[in-house]
């Protein structure tokens, strides 16, 4: 699609004499294959300048090659008016520049305050200071709205604080570009309300911000001008005021955002097919009951740390929990572990694909069978070629994009790691769904596809359950909503009591609908 297309014009030049940084052709190839090819930008001093596309776009090399850590295979990059080359991510920083990964890359046996400081220790009269590490430490979690203490270690903190450590260790030292790869992905909405305002913050003082995110609403709120990438090329810088998130949405990927959705199906009136009963987790949960039906997907919303993923984390037994009873299909079943929940016919995704859903570093058949052993296993030995017939359905079946089915895990974009997640699950034939952040760092049209799995899934007779911090997902995808707010689950939605204005009060502040009787008593 052409902007002509559009109706959208591409920005004109900036005017400005020496933009901060300028690219130049700059494109890299890895052998025979061509990922970004002759990318011309300039980046001011002062604005945010987004990067969109869908995954696989470019967005990311792009960002690698401006940080160091990646060299371009043709093209220069200016610096303040000078050629720059970087072999490694510290030439870089030193240069400036300031890169927030997509991925959490913090030391996990160490406190918040060693990770922020790591490389780059204070000290005084010759020793380390501690202290003062400590006191710097406290101000940027609190500046970010982030909860934990400079002494906690990182490897026990919630996927989101670790996220906002890892933003803060990037802005612990002033620097001329920033670089944010969807820093927003696993954070709240108050949290990414407190980014929003500190990325504009960055911008009111005159450093240049670079920011990518699937999130087209974020770009709508921040973006000065707005570069679209599309199969690794450039297909035309915008200003921000000329592009509504539906023409966004439109050069990236072809379609409508309106069309991301599948037509809702309304209230089910079918028989629950899973039913818990007062359950809690110590410290997470208290008291939560609710109602799952056949032909709905239900909605589960909420702040982080509400205890959404915990209560569904207590269901399977991989936390502590107490529950007065569990009924699948009309059946009373005790489950204390996720093998227990398997037999019962209930299926989970976890939030965390990369540490708890894939084995990264392993082929993609073996994750894909690993919870399905049985299907492929004739004693004493796993049969190579079943295995390998239930990889090519699955990726036919769930459109998983390989170059290659000898790849690991860990080289499949975030996508098509989801759709294998969401593949291996249904492998095992559940009646019950449950996803938490079914789409977290996936670009449009993968969540168009996950979407549409979503939608298949109750049509084949199963009941879906989504965890989601995405409000608008919740609201396009969703039958029915409840929402929890410290551990209760305090709301219920559905129809068109469903707003992303409803559950946002529901979750902030309890004030909504009160829960209805019989099924959530």
């Amino acid at each position: 699609m052409s902007a002509a297309e559009l109706m959208v014009e591409p920005a004109p030049e900036t005017g400005a004499a020496s933009p901060l940084m300028r690219l130049s052709g700059l494109s890299k190839a890895y052998g025979s294959v061509t990922v970004l090819s002759d990318v011309n930008l300039d980046i001011c001093a002062g604005e945010i300048h987004a990067i969109i596309g869908e995954n696989g776009a470019g967005k990311s090399t792009l960002m690698r090659l401006i940080s160091g850590h990646v060299r371009p295979t043709a093209g220069t990059i200016q610096l303040g008016g000078n050629e720059v080359s970087f072999s490694k991510p510290t030439e870089a920083e030193h240069a400036g520049i300031a890169l927030v990964h997509q991925e959490i890359l913090l030391a996990d046996g160490l406190t918040v305050t060693e990770n922020l400081f790591l490389g780059r220790e204070q000290t005084r009269n010759g020793v380390v200071d501690d202290r003062a590490m400590e006191r710097i430490a406290a101000e940027r979690l609190r500046e970010l709205g982030c909860t934990a203490s400079p002494r906690d270690l990182v490897g026990r903190l919630p996927i989101a604080q670790r996220q906002l450590v890892q933003i803060a260790r990037a802005l612990l030292e002033d620097h001329r570009l920033v670089i944010f790869d969807e820093p927003t992905a696993v954070l709240t909405t108050t949290e990414v309300d407190t980014l929003l305002r500190i990325v504009r913050s960055l911008r009111d003082r005159g450093v240049a911000v670079l920011y990518i995110s699937h999130r087209l609403n974020e770009v709508e709120a921040l973006a000065d001008r707005i570069t679209v990438l599309r199969d690794g090329k450039m297909i035309g810088t915008y200003e921000a005021s000329a592009l509504a998130q539906e023409d966004m949405a439109r050069l990236m990927v072809g379609r409508e955002l309106s069309m991301l959705y599948p037509p809702k199906r309304g209230t089910s009136t079918q028989p629950p097919i899973l039913e818990i009963e007062h359950l809690s987790v110590p410290g997470y949960v208290a008291d939560a009951s609710l109602v799952a039906r056949t032909g709905e997907v239900l909605g589960l919303g909420g702040m982080i740390g509400a205890g959404r993923t915990e209560l569904f984390e207590g269901l399977l037994g991989l936390r502590p929990a107490k529950v007065a009873q569990v009924r699948v299909d009309g059946k009373a079943v005790r489950i204390r572990s996720v093998a227990d929940g398997v037999e019962a016919g209930i299926g989970y995704l976890t939030e965390d694909r990369k540490g708890k859903g894939l084995l990264l570093r392993e082929r993609l058949a073996p994750n894909l069978v690993l919870t399905a052993l049985s299907r492929i296993y004739r004693k004493p030995y796993i049969e190579r070629k079943l295995e390998t017939g239930e990889l090519d359905r699955a990726v036919g079946e769930y459109d998983i994009r390989v170059r290659s089915k000898r790849l690991e895990a860990g080289q499949l974009s975030g996508g098509n790691q989801q759709k294998l997640l969401l593949a291996k699950i249904m492998m095992l034939d559940p009646k019950v769904v449950i996803i938490d952040e079914p789409t977290r760092g996936i670009d449009i049209g993968n969540k168009s596809q996950i979407y549409s799995f979503i939608d298949a899934l109750i049509r084949a007779g199963k009941a879906c359950i989504v965890i989601s911090s995405e409000l608008q997902e919740l609201v396009g995808l969703c039958d029915r909503i409840l929402v929890m707010r410290a551990g209760s689950i305090v709301a219920e939605f559905s129809g068109e009591e469903i707003t992303e204005e409803a559950v946002v009060l529901a979750a902030t502040s309890g004030k909504a609908k009160a829960v209805a009787g019989g099924e959530l008593q």
